[in-house]
């Protein structure tokens, strides 16, 4: 966790979970992947991505966002999905549900962060953010992954009113 804990963090990184976790590729094979939690939801999303991967659904990248130097911005591009990352919630001073390990963002591109404004978040998710279609990765309300963070207690954000996040889950719903 080079890049995405530092001092100053909420939570130690005593408090967090690394994950080794196999997943289904866009290219339909099988991968080994990491990802970072709060210790108190290790096991729970460690059965959510048992449960993913025995539907077979598809994960691009999930890998550590210090790949990409602790950039949200370049982890969310390269549509990798990831959990813990120290960091705001964009454009505030709040922390994000991210900095405390409660997080998890999914196949970014195919499940963008869109404002009632029609601002996308990534922007190259832009063709995801009409959610009638259907994409290999894509997340929709009642769907297999949707059901699995439920059960695990998690909240999407695809559920919000105003902004939709269609790539979060988290454990407060926030």
């Amino acid at each position: 966790m080079r890049f995405s804990w530092r001092r100053g963090c909420p939570v130690g990184p005593v408090e967090l979970r690394l994950l080794r976790v196999d997943h289904w590729g866009f290219d339909r094979r099988v991968h080994r992947g990491e990802l970072v939690v709060h210790r108190d939801h290790a096991r729970r999303i460690l059965k959510v991505m048992e449960q993913l991967f025995r539907a077979r659904y598809p994960i691009q990248r999930l890998r550590l966002v210090d790949a990409y130097r602790g950039d949200d911005d370049r982890s969310m591009a390269a549509n990798n999905t990831s959990g813990f990352n120290c960091r705001k919630v964009s454009g505030t001073r709040v922390w994000s549900e991210h900095a405390y390990g409660r997080a998890i963002d999914v196949n970014p591109l195919r499940n963008p962060y869109v404002t009632r404004g029609g601002r996308v978040s990534p922007p190259a998710g832009r063709p995801h953010a009409n959610r009638s279609g259907r994409a290999p990765g894509m997340i929709h309300s009642g769907d297999k992954v949707v059901r699995a963070f439920a059960a695990a207690g998690w909240e999407w954000g695809g559920r919000w009113s105003g902004a939709r996040d269609y790539q979060h889950f988290s454990s407060t719903g926030r």
